[in-house]
């Protein structure tokens, strides 16, 4: 009886009035297996958390807090704190999502249950895993007066779950875009809060692409906060950012933050300071119940993420588009926007031709790869020089008509491409990789091209397009024996990702500096090389859950082999980093140019050996 009175008086009490932060500040451990910086939770450590934090406190009247974060900066530690603040003081029905189902056991197994064993009110609450009959499993854990439930964005079934007075979405932007036909994933787990007037709304994501970003979303539907800090030399109030961002001679350890005031630079080491009399401030008028932030690597607290470390990842990944979003969406925090080819146009592209000749691989060549696509009636085949940071040449571009499967168009190839090729220094060099595409009517000719000058780097292709595919892919073996068994030493044949090599190449196609990642022309190559080139765009189109995505579309009536070539012989020099050290391939490339005979990349005897066996075996 006492007991249950009990329970009664306590449903009665009403919730204490104690925000997240100082909870966290007055009970939460961090743990050695889950921290870089175990002990103590210290909210000053970084003070930008507190305001998003407290606003998902029961006295706040804020009823949705979006964090739009950069990594590294803390925002996982703030949605713990309030899991631990909701089991510990204001106790009730809570879902947890993530994007999916094996990262919520995960989120469960490496920091709840070592936030719950190294927090002593919170083990106070909730039974060890292992006690009988204890309430804590892997996807709920029960405690006085609630449940928390965890569940993946990719199961409508644990999105159907009860109705629950708190919601915390993490990393959104990696939610599918439907969930077994039923929907969004974020909006059927917001439906489960509709009936709690006191609701508490939690999402949390770095960004992804603009126009489909949904963390980008909710941020521009909030009041759109930004954390304004001090200038140390003059004091304005301001929010950091990337553009003011500087540095010397590509020198990561000399980057200054540059006041957009008064122009004064300061050291990162002025940030702790900065921190502690920084402010949110909103910058839209919101909805009036959804408090929306938005933080960069800027702000990493020191010892965490530093301003050089983020120069110098920015500086290795500015000319590789898919190395670049990476950075602008987990260092910067913003969308990447995936536009290029409306930007690109072929008489834009026709005007900075280049005076070199067709078939010498101009100064700076290192290595050469050849893009080959497969027609009805023709092969299409271009070549490309690459030579340090992948600036390109394009040193051979032609149609070869005849029938694909006839053995004499193979030889024409064969005459075309896998010769000595001039170099301006006058040394000669041989083709590194030759990719062939095999997604046409012509598969198993292109596979037996291939197998038998492999030695000679003739690999097949075939084009992906599914989105987040790395440009080339692991190869599989597509020959079998009489038994119906993959044959060890049969043809294989690659994977490329089509889109983002078309991502990364009409990025840099908008380069208007040679160097870097930029793409050369010569002036002899025709106006229907350049109409090819950019015969495709980039279209916005909806998913049956009415998520928006972008695809590269070829626009009508038009032929598409130049970039599909470009795209081949791209993959090309991708193959030749699996088969080399990245750091170090561009030296090794030049030492043989250099001294051809002493540091060739393959055995040429090899390839020798092997030459003419598909044409006059055919």
């Amino acid at each position: 009886m006492s007991a249950w009175r009990d329970g009664f008086m306590d449903g009665l009490r009403p919730e204490a009035q104690l925000t997240v932060s100082q909870w966290a500040d007055g009970y939460r451990l961090l743990s050695s297996k889950a921290s870089a910086e175990p002990g103590p939770w210290r909210t000053s450590r970084t003070p930008y958390l507190q305001e998003p934090m407290d606003c998902l406190s029961t006295a706040s009247t804020v009823q949705r807090v979006v964090m739009m974060f950069a990594a590294q900066t803390g925002k996982t530690e703030a949605g713990s704190n309030w899991l631990g603040y909701v089991i510990d003081h204001a106790p009730g029905p809570m879902l947890c999502v993530q994007p999916t189902v094996e990262m919520a056991k995960r989120l469960s197994k490496q920091r709840l249950e070592s936030m719950i064993s190294e927090t002593p009110c919170l083990s106070e609450k909730i039974a060890p895993a292992r006690s009988r009959d204890s309430g804590n499993t892997m996807f709920s854990k029960e405690f006085p007066g609630g449940m928390m439930l965890l569940t993946g964005a990719n199961s409508a079934t644990g999105l159907r779950s009860a109705p629950c007075r708190y919601i915390f979405a993490d990393e959104i932007d990696a939610f599918p875009t439907d969930v077994d036909g039923e929907g969004d994933p974020v909006s059927l787990a917001e439906k489960r809060a509709t009936t709690f007037a006191r609701r508490k709304i939690l999402l949390t994501s770095t960004p992804t692409i603009k126009d489909h970003s949904r963390i980008e979303a909710e941020y521009l539907r909030s009041d759109q906060r930004r954390f304004f800090v001090p200038c140390p030399k003059c004091g304005e109030m301001q929010w950091l950012k990337w553009a003011q961002m500087k540095w010397e001679d590509n020198d990561p350890q000399t980057a200054r933050y540059e006041c957009a005031y008064c122009g004064g630079r300061f050291q990162a080491l002025h940030k702790p300071a900065m921190l502690r009399r920084g402010e949110w401030r909103a910058t839209a008028p919101g909805d009036g119940r959804t408090a929306g932030f938005q933080l960069s690597g800027l702000y990493s607290p020191l010892g965490w993420f530093s301003w050089a470390d983020m120069v110098e990842e920015f500086l290795r990944a500015k000319s590789d588009a898919p190395a670049l979003k990476t950075w602008l969406n987990t260092r910067a925090a913003e969308t990447w926007e995936e536009d290029y080819a409306s930007k690109v146009s072929a008489d834009g592209l026709r005007e900075r031709c280049e005076h070199f000749p067709m078939g010498v691989l101009p100064e700076g060549t290192l290595a050469l790869t050849f893009g080959v696509d497969v027609q009805d009636n023709r092969l299409a085949i271009s070549g490309w020089g690459w030579g340090r940071d992948e600036e390109g040449w394009l040193v051979y571009h032609q149609e070869i008509f005849g029938d694909p499967s006839r053995a004499d168009l193979w030889k024409q190839v064969d005459e075309a491409v896998l010769r000595e090729w001039e170099h301006a220094s006058g040394a000669k060099m041989r083709p590194d990789v030759v990719c062939c595409d095999s997604g046409g009517h012509f598969t198993a000719e292109v596979y037996q091209y291939a197998r038998e000058r492999a030695r000679q780097g003739v690999i097949a292709i075939k084009g992906a397009s599914a989105r987040n595919r790395p440009v080339i892919g692991k190869g599989s073996r597509v020959d079998i024996n009489a038994k119906g068994k993959t044959m060890k030493r049969g043809a294989m044949v690659f994977s490329v990702g089509t889109d983002t090599a078309k991502s990364t190449l009409f990025a840099r196609l908008k380069h208007n500096e040679p160097g870097e990642g930029y793409l050369h022309f010569p002036v002899d190559v025709s106006d229907e090389y350049f109409q090819q080139l950019t015969a495709e765009k980039q279209v916005m189109k909806y998913t049956r859950g009415g998520f928006p995505v972008r695809e590269w579309v070829k626009k009508a009536n038009a032929r598409n082999e130049s970039l599909d070539t470009l795209v081949y012989a791209y993959a090309g020099l991708q193959y030749l980093y699996q088969r080399r050290d990245r750091r170090t391939i561009w030296d090794q490339l030049e030492r043989r140019l250099e001294e051809p005979e002493k540091a060739p990349l393959r055995s040429r005897k090899a390839a020798a050996n092997t030459a003419g066996s598909f044409v006059n075996n055919w």
